[in-house]
């Protein structure tokens, strides 16, 4: 199941959006739960500055539950929190980014929108990349491979 939460005061195709993660989390065949916040790029700024200290706005950024830190050497066991197998993370994207790029790519807002969510979910189930060339990257070239294959292309 997945969730998602605008926080920001654009309008955003909330079916559309549901329709994408539907087809995505039925091609992974994915059953744990995840949340989509879309954010302005501000917000997105703030969290890529606290969590990766980069002081700059970005698209998207994901928090896997399983990427927690280890836990201190004392502490108190009713207040462990161990993450719940149930859960993946949280997915965040900047409805600013996500417009600018999509424009720079020359492509729809809405297949921007697609790889944007699938991107982060294919970080949640544990792939990454250490850049942005499409041509080198496993995870960007399953990227592309799955928006054709589920026509969010174009």
């Amino acid at each position: 199941m997945y969730y998602i939460e605008n926080e920001t005061d654009e309008k955003i195709d909330l079916k559309n959006v549901r329709a994408v993660l539907k087809k995505l989390v039925s091609y992974y065949g994915e059953k744990r739960d995840f949340s989509v916040t879309f954010v302005t790029d501000e917000e997105i700024r703030n969290l890529n500055r606290e969590y990766r200290d980069l002081d700059m706005p970005t698209d998207i950024l994901t928090f896997r539950l399983d990427d927690t830190p280890s836990f201190p050497i004392s502490f108190d066991e009713e207040e462990m929190m161990i993450p719940d197998e149930e859960e993946m993370g949280d997915i965040f994207i900047s409805l600013d980014t996500m417009r600018r790029n999509a424009l720079e790519f020359g492509v729809k807002e809405d297949e921007e929108l697609s790889r944007l969510l699938l991107h982060g979910l294919l970080h949640l189930r544990g792939l990454d990349h250490k850049t942005n060339d499409f041509d080198k990257e496993e995870m960007l070239k399953e990227q592309e491979s799955v928006l054709a294959k589920l026509s969010l292309k174009g």
